[in-house]
């Protein structure tokens, strides 16, 4: 198994409920750190979401391992940034035996 090339710098990103001062709340997101990232595309396809035509695409992001409970190893419903790119983190898994690297499946959503 050949070395990933970690060639981009994505922000990892967690909700994050905020208050809106009536009595609700507002979800927002809070950067937790950048994390350098392999990025490998698997499979698109178009939908259409209350009429508008919508670009899906899945993602094989990979990122150096990190121990279960740290703010360095993403979860599932956190997600990536990439400039203006969001990458929504479905899953997360162990590349290798050692736990070295990680396997974050994706998707990006943009509209056409």
């Amino acid at each position: 198994m050949s070395l990933p090339r970690l060639n981009h710098a994505l922000v990892l990103e967690s909700p994050e409920r905020v208050s809106d001062g009536a009595g609700g709340y507002v979800e927002g997101w809070i950067a937790l750190g950048t994390l350098w990232a392999e990025i490998t595309a698997r499979t698109g396809r178009e939908t259409a979401q209350i009429g508008t035509p919508v670009s899906r695409t899945g993602y094989r992001i990979t990122v150096r391992g990190a121990p279960f409970g740290t703010p360095e190893r993403p979860q599932a419903q956190q997600r990536f940034r990439l400039a203006d790119r969001i990458f929504t983190i479905e899953a997360v898994a162990e590349r290798d035996a050692e736990g070295r690297y990680l396997i974050c499946y994706a998707q990006e959503e943009r509209v056409v």
